[in-house]
């Protein structure tokens, strides 16, 4: 068990490193994204509830272009 060796290469080294941070970014870019819109649907349903739950019959919103 003594110390790993080096790469042969250390260009390919830093190229793995860099390709791997964009891989992560991404990935928690993604995961960002994701939560953002199941935060905004999650709110829209609550307020979709509370006017049901409210005695309202008309609680779908409105759609205008």
């Amino acid at each position: 068990m003594g110390n790993p060796e080096p790469p042969d290469d250390p260009r390919e080294s830093e190229d793995d490193r860099r390709r791997t941070n964009l891989i992560m970014l991404a990935v928690a870019v993604f995961v960002v994204i994701a939560g953002v819109w199941l935060v905004n649907t999650m709110v829209d349903m609550r307020k979709r509830q509370e006017c049901v739950e409210s005695g309202r019959h008309n609680c779908n919103p409105i759609e205008t272009r």
